[in-house]
């Protein structure tokens, strides 16, 4: 039987290696407001993620790259302001890092003193241990992010499943072992078949979190404004919409709209 932690009244890293351990999923968000970070935390997610995925559906870019590290920061101190639980992930945005380990380190902890966040997370494999190795030994928890890495979208060219071929497997799986050997405390695998990502969840001790790579890891993520359907652009296999928000938002400002043209709003109960 599995143990559940509903119940926790601070999720932490030590919590998330607890759960893998007994077998208790991980659910994790993506949260960058205040307001919508208090309501997932009262529904009990275990970890928000401020993603630069708010590149996209914050600010209406095409990809996560121009997003700024002082934005980052903005959002995140939103976020912390509406929890009580959860563990706050924050990412480190393109260009933050990838320059040389000085920078991340300098980026991650401007990320932790000025947003109060609980860890960063950052893209890629080998070629960011160093960085990785860094940051940790400052004492910021840091998550890693294979398969799919959005960041390096130009590099690839397309947004289809990673990691197909048995050479590209083999680089993520080599990739997943230096990521826990260097100190990450959860990985995230993005977009790359069900069976390889069950192959790493089983061969890699600390955690490991998925986005469309199927269900034998350690938990799922998902971007909350897909799963509450806010969004509809967007539509992977891999998402599953909880809600239809996009159509429940604009019919109710549509009939606000029509009561203000029709004078029923405010009525003489709504005024002073």
């Amino acid at each position: 039987m599995s143990v559940h932690y509903k119940d926790i009244k601070r999720i932490t890293t030590h919590v998330l290696q607890e759960m893998k351990e007994r077998g208790e999923k991980i659910s994790m968000l993506t949260a960058y407001d205040y307001s919508m970070a208090k309501i997932l935390d009262a529904a009990k997610v275990d970890v928000l993620l401020v993603g630069d995925s708010a590149s996209n559906v914050m600010a209406g870019h095409m990809t996560t790259l121009p997003i700024t590290l002082d934005q980052m920061i903005y959002h995140a101190s939103s976020v912390i302001r509406g929890i009580y639980r959860a563990l706050v992930v924050v990412d480190l945005p393109f260009g933050s890092y990838q320059g040389n380990s000085k920078e991340a380190l300098q980026s991650a902890i401007r990320i932790m003193k000025e947003s109060g966040a609980h860890a960063i997370k950052l893209e890629g494999g080998e070629e960011v241990v160093e960085s990785i190795k860094r940051i940790v030994s400052a004492g910021i928890p840091v998550m890693g992010h294979l398969g799919l890495t959005p960041q390096s979208i130009y590099k690839f060219g397309t947004f289809e499943v990673r990691a197909k071929e048995e050479e590209e497997a083999q680089k993520l799986i080599r990739d997943a072992h230096a990521l826990q050997a260097a100190g990450c405390f959860a990985i995230v695998l993005e977009k790359i078949p069900a069976s390889l990502a069950a192959q790493v969840a089983k061969e890699i001790t600390i955690p490991i979190i998925g986005i469309g790579a199927g269900g034998a890891v350690d938990g799922q993520v998902l971007v909350t404004h897909d799963l509450l359907g806010i969004s509809k652009d967007f539509n992977p296999r891999f998402i599953r919409r909880y809600l239809n928000l996009y159509d429940d938002i604009l019919n109710a400002v549509g009939r606000y709209i029509e009561d203000v043209k029709n004078k029923d709003f405010p009525n003489e109960k709504e005024q002073y």
